[in-house]
């Protein structure tokens, strides 16, 4: 009997607990525990084309610099990161070149980098937790020894998915990346409840295919380069099935309107395209988008310019030197079988600095004293390597005006590469052709109002050195003929607007889409430039007006140029093998002769040896004068203006100059840059 009392008793304590637990749903199949997922608020953040720009400090005038700078670039960071919940951060590439520091690291610390050291530009980074970085072209500046050591230091992933091993056959099948094509993040985030969810974000890296004709040197028989959208159509697919809630395309790449085209450059809107991405960071142009007035007028084409979406993907592309944070907040929600989906978006792009309603300047982020601190070291050592003088010149050098008349600093340029060219064919069969020289104004505002070079008469040091030639190029020389000489500056005067003759309204001589990069000079012949006629080239390098020509009067040695006749012109790594994609110069279509040595040695030895003959033991660096604009015959009062630095020095050199003239009174336009009136009809 009381056997079966306690056996009751078990039972329908047993059953009864059974009920209070099903009722709760603690043995039932769904864990009712676990809260549904709600919306997720991400922001992604983007730092780009920073060059080596680490400091606020500005090389080429030696003096503090607020318009540029890491280290203001990580105010904004640690700003826009504290105003969030959930927030990434990536770099996209061009990361470890173009500032004297970075010549400094890749020359005076190799040694020590190629040894374990880590490279000063991820002691400044590692201190921001970047969550995933991007390979630049300029990545590859220094060769892949230099690279692979350099990347060791981060302490942050790194992608890359269109640059393969060289394996030497012909075959797509066996090809294997040379770096890990694409990250799926498992990100912990917040929802709008304040509950922990897991988004798995899926980056894929991409870089312009054009490396391997701009760093052949370094990468032939290494690396090939591949297509970025097909890259992008194999790997997305590929990210999905691995799990990928939503995927941001990393291409170091930039924006164009132009037809669609195999191993294109700047495919960020053909990208665009491509099913699957939720978000673009992209860069290369060293422009802002959404913003940049340059994107305007294309909403036929995809491209929102007030939003920042193309083809309705949100997209953002935070300029160069870190003078601006890329920002992209995505509301992201939970959809029904589990995952993630993209809703909406806001972009926005973040200035370290700017103007008040005055024109003033104004300081928008104090430099992060964590970062300036972790830099120090080399940054001092940097202004001490390259402040050293080592030969004198006895007249100055600028840029100012090196986009509408013969300028100095492109003179001296092409000075020593006809010298090296002279030297380097002396007793061999090409002995007795003519010698010409290419070379374009590196420094002529791209890049903001201090954008010039400006060395004054006296000593020269290896800073001027660097600012007359900013990139680290390699000389070559090409075999070409006449013709191709005339299609060269056909290409090179794209530079310009079409002028109405018959307009009186104020013209904008310059393209300022246009780089000044491919604003070649050939000296060693003399010719003008007929801004009156269209354009034959597009800017990206197409030919759009068969019929059109500009270059005009062009001579050599005082005739008219035999268009058959055959010259040797002697360049870069960069032009030689395809850059600016110049008619028929593309490392192939014409023979091309590789020197050993880069531009800035060739340039840095010439003036060293020009110097010693002069009794004073200086160089005369002043133009020759070769080219200028045809003269305009119209009876309008025309008003052509173009830009150019707002310093007072400038107006002092204008007035030895007798066509332009600073407008009256001074006109700034929305970038701070003066404009200057040019009378075309002198």
């Amino acid at each position: 009997m009381k056997t079966m009392d306690l056996t009751s008793t078990f039972f329908k304590t047993t059953l009864a607990l059974s009920v209070a637990l099903s009722l709760t749903g603690c043995i039932s199949d769904k864990n009712d525990d676990e809260p549904s997922p709600t919306t997720v608020n991400l922001r992604v953040m983007e730092t780009t084309d920073i060059h080596m720009y680490l400091s606020n400090y500005d090389y080429f005038a030696q003096a503090p610099s607020e318009t540029l700078g890491f280290v203001n670039t990580a105010t904004l960071i640690k700003e826009a990161r504290n105003e969030v919940q959930n927030s990434v951060l990536v770099d996209n590439g061009d990361l470890i070149q173009n500032s004297p520091l970075g010549d400094y690291e890749a020359i005076i610390r190799k040694d020590d980098i190629l040894n374990g050291a880590t490279h000063v530009v991820y002691k400044a980074m590692n201190l921001l937790d970047y969550d995933v970085a991007n390979l630049g072209n300029h990545e590859f500046n220094f060769g892949l020894e230099f690279l692979d050591a350099t990347l060791q230091g981060a302490d942050f992933p790194y992608i890359n998915a269109n640059v393969y091993i060289d394996d030497g056959d012909n075959s797509d099948e066996n090809d294997k990346n040379r770096y890990t094509p694409y990250y799926i993040q498992e990100k912990i985030v917040f929802d709008e409840n304040n509950n922990e969810q897991t988004i798995k974000i899926g980056y894929l890296g991409l870089t312009p295919p054009q490396i391997m004709q701009w760093d052949n040197a370094h990468l032939q028989g290494k690396v090939i380069a591949k297509d970025i959208i097909k890259t992008a159509e194999k790997f997305i697919p590929q990210m999905k099935a691995e799990g990928a809630d939503i995927i941001i395309a990393i291409p170091h790449s930039g924006l164009t309107a132009s037809a669609k085209e195999d191993l294109a450059e700047n495919t960020a809107l053909y990208l665009s395209l491509v099913p699957g991405i939720d978000a673009i960071l992209f860069g290369h142009n060293h422009r802002i988008f959404p913003g940049d007035a340059a994107y305007d007028g294309f909403e036929f084409a995809g491209i929102d310019n007030v939003n920042g979406k193309l083809n309705g993907v949100p997209a953002v592309m935070p300029g160069f030197f870190g003078n601006h944070l890329g920002v992209i907040d995505l509301v992201i929600d939970p959809t029904k079988d589990g995952g993630w989906q993209v809703v909406s978006s806001r972009v926005e792009n973040r200035a370290i600095s700017g103007t008040d309603e005055n024109g003033d300047f104004v300081d928008l982020a104090v430099a992060d004293t964590d970062v300036a601190a972790a830099i120090e070291l080399e940054h001092k050592a940097t202004i001490e390597w390259v402040s050293e003088p080592f030969a004198k010149i006895s007249a100055p050098i600028y840029s100012f005006f090196a986009l509408v008349q013969d300028d100095p600093s492109i003179q001296i340029v092409s000075d020593a590469q006809i010298a090296w060219g002279e030297a380097f064919i002396q007793g061999t069969e090409l002995d007795g052709l003519p010698v010409l020289s290419a070379a374009a104004p590196f420094r002529a505002g791209r890049n903001g109002i201090e954008d010039y070079t400006n060395v004054k008469a006296g000593d020269i040091a290896l800073l001027d050195t660097v600012s007359l030639y900013v990139y680290p190029n390699t000389i070559r020389m090409v075999r070409v003929t006449g013709k191709d000489v005339k299609e060269w500056l056909e290409r090179s005067a794209g530079q310009f607007n079409q002028i109405d003759v018959n307009s009186s309204a104020q013209q904008n001589l310059l393209d300022t889409t246009f780089p000044s990069f491919n604003f070649d000079i050939i000296d060693g012949v003399t010719f003008e430039i007929d801004v009156t006629q269209a354009k034959r080239y597009n800017n990206d390098g197409n030919l759009v007006n068969a019929e059109s020509s500009r270059i005009t009067n062009l001579q050599y040695q005082g005739e008219a140029i035999d268009l058959t006749a055959e010259f040797l012109v002697v360049t870069n790594n960069y032009r030689a093998s395809g850059g600016g994609n110049f008619p028929a110069i593309d490392g192939t279509s014409r023979e091309t002769f590789e020197g050993p040595d880069e531009n800035r040695g060739v340039l840095r030895n010439y003036i060293i040896s020009e110097a010693a003959k002069s009794a004073e033991g200086s160089i005369d660096p002043s133009a020759d004068n070769n080219w200028r604009f045809a003269t305009v015959v119209t009876d309008t009062d025309l008003n052509v203006v173009f830009r150019t630095s707002p310093l007072d020095a400038v107006a002092s050199i204008a007035q030895t100059l007798p066509a332009v003239s600073p407008t009256s009174p001074i006109e700034l336009d929305e970038n701070g840059f003066a404009l200057y009136s040019i009378d075309l009809k002198q």
